[in-house]
């Protein structure tokens, strides 16, 4: 048995993780086992044929090792063949939006490097409940209905995923029989064999640009994760083609501010408006796939520099998993997947009870942007898990679900375990803000201290529901030391923070 414990936005999932623990496997077992959980029972959230983000620390290492597990387009994919179709932007569904997926052989990438179990003892309980079936929560028949007409477009996404009131009972036995595969014999049948075949005659029908080839040569990458010191902290994010270095640039702007003005209220809010206006233009200047175009770290860094506009594609959902684990023998793990939108692109391929990803839609259908749609190319990717260590020590793992917001989420959460103390049960719960798409509306939590009376600030406020989704489904665990650590699970989401004794 591994004395260890996890954070996942559902029960099960954090159940499966927690389980696998007691079975002797470590933190990332636990992780993948719990990850694998989700994409059958948050099919609104994550897939299988999505995409999957981690940071790393292995036991008794001095520092963390990111996986950057992102599928590339199709070698067919060009803005000249977007265009002819009579798109003047990047479709944000459909065949087109639909990339390789990367997370199955990121899996495999991380169980090859740090797994004890095996592919397939990590990967049972999600065919379990696949084959067997599990109650759907309130949050997914939310999203069942709200998104039917989606899903009503393509027979086989309609078959799986009607719409549904909570408390029934949904089961995939297509996605089991991959999972099971998967696990039997590796991540081979996945991009070489039965799997990628289907994946690739379903896009083929539908002149999608991903192919066989395109599933046979993908390969996820391992990284040096990029940093900033914030409150004697060393923060730890992806590089890119993540979205991590719009996190830090947002800290290096933020540690300038006195603790008092971190404070909940309408000052703050102005300030961190601020701060992510002059961030995420320089994301979206520069961020794209490194093999393309590298990214400067300097203006993201250096607190003086901005852009005074760029443009970018911008989501206000937040369909995304993020978890994080820890085990006795000091290995740890911030882990971030996702479907990109809700349903991803809304096509699920016959036979594999999966849906694939639409990350393409962040591709631009301009020629001069940096983040132009090319063949075999990854898009700006929004996953970014993150950790922070104090003394060389790890400290913090943190992360949130919330799309192209999670660089405000993230900062968030770790301002209040850094500047307000807070344990990570209320970290993460406390009310948020979230500047939406626009750039100019500002979400706040109906229950964010003196929410009633930001209307008159002279901020664009729109007040949200208390706990709303938008805001993210952030995790946390804060290490104390060897096999001693605090956790907190965001009430946002369904999920918990699992132990095992």
């Amino acid at each position: 048995m591994t004395k260890g414990v996890i954070a996942t936005p559902h029960r099960l999932a954090g159940e499966a993780g927690a389980q696998v623990l007691r079975d002797g496997g470590n933190a990332i077992d636990a992780a993948i086992a719990a990850d694998a959980v989700l994409c059958v029972v948050y099919p609104h959230m994550t897939s299988v044929g999505g995409d999957l983000m981690a940071i790393v620390w292995p036991a008794g290492a001095s520092a963390p090792v990111g996986l950057i597990g992102a599928g590339r387009s199709g070698e067919l994919a060009t803005i000249e063949e977007v265009r002819s179709r009579g798109h003047e932007e990047m479709p944000e569904r459909g065949p087109m939006s639909v990339t390789v997926p990367g997370t199955v052989e990121a899996w495999g990438r991380l169980l090859e490097r740090y797994g004890t179990v095996g592919m397939a003892a990590v990967l049972e309980p999600a065919a379990f409940l696949a084959r067997d079936g599990y109650i759907i929560t309130g949050h997914l028949s939310d999203e069942l209905k709200g998104e039917a007409d989606l899903l009503g477009r393509e027979p086989a996404a309609h078959a799986l995923y009607p719409p549904m009131e909570a408390g029934m009972r949904l089961r995939n036995p297509d996605l089991a029989s991959v999972l099971t595969d998967i696990g039997r014999t590796g991540i081979n049948t996945f991009y070489r064999g039965a799997v990628a075949a289907a994946i690739a005659e379903a896009l083929r029908r539908r002149d999608g640009f991903v192919t066989a080839l395109d599933l046979a040569t993908h390969h996820s990458q391992w990284v040096d994760p990029v940093t900033v010191e914030y409150r004697g902290l060393t923060v730890y994010e992806l590089p890119p083609p993540t979205q991590g270095l719009t996190a830090l640039a947002m800290l290096a702007r933020l540690r300038r501010l006195d603790r008092r003005a971190l404070e909940p209220g309408a000052e703050f809010i102005a300030a961190f408006k601020k701060i992510r206006d002059e961030t995420y233009p320089l994301r979206n200047r520069y961020i794209t796939d490194p093999d393309f175009s590298p990214a400067p770290l300097e203006p993201f860094l250096d607190p003086t520099r901005a852009v005074a506009d760029a443009s970018g594609h911008l989501h206000e959902g937040g369909d995304t998993i993020y978890l994080c684990a820890a085990d006795e023998h000091g290995n740890l793990v911030s882990l971030i997947q996702s479907v990109a939108y809700g349903f991803g692109s809304g096509i699920v391929a016959e036979g594999t009870g999966m849906l694939l990803q639409n990350r393409g839609c962040y591709f631009k259908l301009d020629p001069a942007h940096v983040n132009r749609l090319e063949p075999k190319k990854r898009t700006m990717h929004t996953l970014i898990p993150a950790m922070a260590a104090r003394d060389g020590r790890p400290w913090a793992i943190f992360g949130s679900m919330g799309g192209d917001g999670q660089p405000q989420l993230q900062t968030q959460v770790l301002i209040n375990l850094v500047d307000h103390g807070l344990e990570p049960a209320e970290a993460v719960a406390r009310p948020r803000v979230r500047v939406q798409a626009d750039g100019v509306k500002i979400s706040v939590e109906a229950d964010y201290p003196g929410a009633g009376e930001l209307s008159r600030s002279g901020l664009n406020i729109e007040l949200m529901p208390p706990k709303h989704h938008t805001l993210g489904h952030a995790h946390a665990i804060i290490v104390d030391g060897p096999g001693t650590w605090r956790a907190g699970a965001d009430p946002r989401s369904d999920g918990s923070v699992e132990r095992s004794p």
